[in-house]
């Protein structure tokens, strides 16, 4: 009677041991399943906007060294919105996947382009606008199709969506008797005023900015390498964050105040959500 008492005990006990071990094994899951990104950004009260300084007029610098744009005024209403302060966070274009991924900021809000490279590696709100890449020139250039830049000297930010427009074109870049990066679009455009290029590969948004802005003389091809929408990048699994933004845009687009935006820096209303 005592060894089989002994043996019911042992049964209990390992039973007991086998339901404690599965339950240890579960509740790492389950911490890992909880998505706490907005929670952590309510509660420390700061959203930080990772940003390239030189894109106008997404984000750039003004003459009085003020950090102003398009994206930025956006994100300021959404942060007075969401109740938290906006922190813009100058960072190099070139490594912005590692800014956002070491958590030096909370988002890539530039112009920054969707692409399907980019979804699998990040979460993205709806895209709010649409852009093209496309060629600039010197308005006093002989050049008038893509065909015209054989042998010609082209230049193109580094990191920018214009390496993939350009690398999915492979008989043009071939055609190409250079291709140079820079840091930003702007040292693209002096350089080609200084005649050191012969064309640049850029976003039209930026380009066409520039244009009615500056009167430097520059000119667009008709022919674009690619189409493309912008929209707000976060960690891959920042999805309550990236709900909370997608949500005050919809509410922005709704009540006008996404249009009024466009509008002050546009001159009309080329924001695409919610339409």
């Amino acid at each position: 009677m005592k060894s089989k008492g002994l043996l019911v005990l042992m049964i209990i006990m390992l039973m007991s041991f086998v339901l404690v071990g599965c339950g240890g094994g579960e509740a790492p899951e389950d911490e890992a399943a909880v998505d706490e990104s907005w929670t952590k950004i309510e509660e420390k009260g700061e959203f930080v906007l990772g940003m390239d300084e030189a894109f106008p007029p997404m984000g750039f610098r003004d003459e009085n060294g003020e950090l102003v744009g398009f994206d930025i005024d956006v994100a300021k209403e959404v942060c007075s919105r969401l109740g938290v302060e906006l922190k813009i966070q100058p960072i190099d274009w070139k490594v912005k996947e590692q800014e956002l991924n070491t958590e030096k900021i909370d988002c890539i809000w530039n112009g920054f382009t969707i692409t399907p490279e980019r979804l699998e590696a990040h979460e993205f709100t709806e895209a709010y606008m649409k852009n093209r890449q496309v060629i600039v020139l010197m308005e006093d250039s002989e050049v008038a199709s893509l065909a015209d830049l054989e042998g010609k000297k082209l230049g193109y930010q580094a990191g920018s969506s214009a390496e993939a427009a350009l690398n999915s074109h492979e008989e043009f870049k071939a055609g190409l008797a250079e291709v140079i990066t820079f840091d930003d679009n702007m040292k693209l455009l002096m350089d080609l005023e200084k005649g050191s290029l012969d064309a640049v590969l850029m976003d039209e948004i930026v380009a066409r900015y520039n244009i009615e802005a500056n009167d430097k003389g520059y000119k667009v091809l008709d022919e674009a390498l690619a189409d493309e929408e912008f929209g707000v990048g976060f960690r891959k699994g920042d999805v309550a964050l990236k709900d909370k933004v997608q949500e005050t845009l919809e509410a922005m687009a709704e009540d006008g105040t996404l249009a009024k935006i466009s509008e002050n820096w546009f001159g009309k209303d080329i924001t695409t959500i919610g339409k």
